[in-house]
């Protein structure tokens, strides 16, 4: 069945009718339909078989159907045929535009293009003159005709780059300047050449082709801008040359042999370059030095001369100055007008072989010029050291040896270095040339062996022998020393291994070795110590518990500070305040002190009323500590200093005086009575001597 697509008239469409050949025509027969779509979009009318399309279809969206339909028994639903399968195909309508689906469209062609899909309308279309067009595209269906439909697009054509145009420089010639002391690989300018074309196509390399300053200049690319960077190669020297002329070109990297014919793709232009005269530091004549000297030169010799030369027109005068960071001893002193070097101590090549200083040299006119030079100074050797022992020898007879036995075998050493090594002499001293016990003899590896003349050395004889030996080098003047070597007598077993070199041990008794000699001493020395210990506890324990120092009263002493009105003066001061609160309970415990006996505490006196007499009060205290057994038998000191207030004769102390002892007058001390006459007499008798 078929049935065109969006369709949509006031009645649902009739798609086909469905008839079995077992239907009489009477309404026992009922149509079924299943399948897809069946009850939404196609309905069948269960009495005539008729099909129709509720719903408007789209091809675009589904282009057939299919169903099954099936005829049954209207009253019992059972089937009487077998299900039958159709398919119901929609007819397409130009109802769609043709459509551009990736639109707009995007499209480059080479400049100077001549075919493609979309041909140019114009030759040798040039990017530099215009990069981009914009086309717009019609398409209809229906090849055209009336009734059909259209859709449009838009196409950006984009002209890709060619290398269709050399680089230029943006002038012919190019002026710097630079200072003759500009470090090395410093860019002292820039030059373009400018390419029309992009990308790769613009990319150029640049080079010196000619010019007075070839290997003093060189030239790089800069890979971000396409400049060219002119740099320094080797230094400048304003006195010697003032300016170079160069010809630089700037050529194309990549070129496209199809636009060979537009004409080489390069250009050139004349860089000048000026060199500009800079104050420059002093030059030493040579960039290091290597003096020599004997270490015997004499003070203030002349060991050497450095030089150096103002490179300037200006030519300023120079001075020169040893760094003395790098000559802490000042070993060494330097003419500031001309650089000689001369020797300021004494120098030892055996202490210091080399010693390296640092020479400056400054302009005159401007202080701030300044270079440096490294002078190495080298120490030559003279003989000026005596040979002597490699080391302390102490050589080892055995008592048994043998006559020509070898005792020692002795080295020499020498600070010295002589240029032909080494070459002692041994001998021994003109007294002991017949020494009637020992010889020497010389070895060919410049050592001395010491032998013995005899046997029977004893040591209870003799213990120690003494040999001295004169060691003498090859050099000029020749050196010596002597070295005396110590021989001491042992007691050897029968192979010749040293036992023992002391000759106590043929005296010690039979049977006791050293270390049980050293034993039995360690115990006399302890048993002496614990002795000593034990009389010095003793004595510690016998002496007195009570300390008889007559200054140490503890807290026996009370200081009262208070001045008072005298002897007269009753009411001033409560007397109250000097009762001890222990003593009215009669217990007067001792803190300074443990007691060994315990007493029982003693019934006191009543307490001392307020206001009695101080005699009386100090007479209670006194019996009290008389009384008292648990007292030590040292006295208590109390002192009591208050003077209390309204003293007819005021206060005797002098802190207070404003003059001196010459200034008083002490005639008013007869005025007080007969207590201070006698110190009035005194005083009288003062003044009249100054008088007098």
């Amino acid at each position: 069945m078929f049935v065109l697509e969006e369709f949509s008239g006031p009645e649902p469409i009739l798609v086909g009718r469905l008839h079995t050949d077992l239907d009489p025509g009477s309404s026992k027969i009922k149509y079924i339909l299943s399948g897809d779509g069946a009850g939404t979009i196609f309905v069948i009318n269960d009495k005539t078989g008729d099909i129709h399309a509720m719903k408007r279809l789209d091809r675009e969206e589904k282009a057939e159907y299919t169903l099954t339909a099936q005829a049954v028994d209207r009253d019992t639903n059972q089937p009487l045929e077998p299900p039958s399968e159709f398919i119901i195909k929609v007819q397409d309508i130009n109802d769609n535009a043709p459509e551009f689906v990736d639109g707009p469209y995007h499209a480059t062609v080479p400049e100077m293009s001549v075919v493609a899909i979309i041909k140019t309308a114009l030759p040798n279309m040039d990017r530099e003159a215009k990069e981009e067009y914009f086309v717009v595209i019609q398409a209809k269906d229906m090849g055209g005709h009336m009734g059909g439909l259209s859709g449009t697009t838009t196409v950006t054509i984009t002209l890709t780059d060619v290398n269709d145009n050399p680089p230029k420089f943006a002038q012919s010639l190019y002026h710097f300047s630079v200072m003759e002391d500009v470090a090395l690989g410093e860019a002292i300018g820039r030059v373009k050449a400018n390419d029309l074309d992009i990308g790769e196509n613009a990319k150029s390399s640049y080079d010196i082709i000619e010019g007075d300053g070839m290997d003093v200049f060189e030239i790089t690319t800069d890979d971000q801008t396409q400049d060219g960077i002119i740099r320094v190669r080797k230094p400048l020297d304003f006195e010697t040359k003032k300016s170079y002329t160069l010809k630089v070109e700037a050529a194309n990297v990549h070129i496209d042999p199809r636009f060979m014919s537009g004409g080489p793709f390069k250009d050139t232009a004349t860089v000048k370059i000026v060199v500009e005269d800079a104050d420059e530091p002093p030059v030493f004549s040579s960039p290091a030095y290597l003096l020599e000297v004997h270490e015997n030169a004499a003070i203030n010799s002349v060991i050497g001369q450095v030089t150096a030369y103002d490179p300037d027109v200006s030519s300023s005068p120079i001075r020169f100055s040893i760094d003395r960071h790098t000559d802490l001893e000042r070993q060494f002193n330097i003419n500031a007008e001309d650089g000689k070097i001369t020797l300021a101590t004494p120098l030892d090549r055996e202490t210091n072989l080399w010693h390296n200083i640092t020479i400056v040299a400054t302009e005159t006119s401007n202080p701030l010029q300044v270079s440096r030079v490294p002078v190495a100074i080298k120490v030559l050797d003279v003989n000026d050291n005596a040979p002597e022992f490699a080391s302390e020898h102490e050589a080892f007879l055995c008592e048994n040896g043998k006559p020509g036995q070898v005792i020692q075998i002795v080295s020499a050493v020498d600070k010295d270095d002589p240029k032909n090594g080494h070459y002692f002499l041994y001998s021994l001293l003109p007294e002991m040339v017949n020494n009637p016990n020992f010889t020497i003899k010389k070895n060919e590896d410049n050592t001395l062996s010491i032998l013995a003349k005899h046997s029977g050395f004893s040591r209870q004889k003799q213990e120690v022998y003494l040999l001295p030996i004169i060691i003498s080098d090859s050099g000029n003047p020749p050196m010596s020393s002597t070295s005396t070597l110590t021989i001491r007598v042992c007691g050897c077993s029968s192979d010749g291994i040293v036992q023992s070199c002391n000759v106590e041990a043929y005296v010690l008794p039979i049977g006791l070795s050293m270390g049980a000699l050293i034993a039995i001493l360690a115990c006399i020395i302890l048993l002496l110590v614990i002795v000593v210990l034990f009389v010095t506890l003793r004595r510690h324990k016998n002496e007195p518990l009570i300390i008889k120092d007559d200054e140490d009263v503890r807290e026996n002493i009370i200081r009262y500070d208070d001045e008072g009105g005298g002897e007269e003066d009753t009411e001033a001061f409560d007397i109250a305040t000097l009762q001890n609160p222990d003593g009215i309970n009669g217990f007067l415990p001792r803190k300074d002190i443990k007691p060994d006996l315990q007493f029982m505490p003693r019934q006191g006196l009543a307490p001392v009323p307020n206001g009695v007499d101080v005699d009386e009060f100090i007479n209670v205290r006194l019996h009290e500590a008389d009384n008292d057994p648990t007292a030590p038998p040292y006295d208590s000191i109390q002192i009591y200093g208050y003077e209390g207030r309204g003293s007819a004769a005021g206060s005797l102390s002098s802190l207070e005086s404003s003059t001196s002892d010459s200034d008083q007058n002490f005639d008013y001390l007869s005025e007080w009575g007969p207590r201070f006459k006698r110190l009035g007499e005194l005083y009288s008798v003062g003044e009249s001597d100054k008088e007098t």
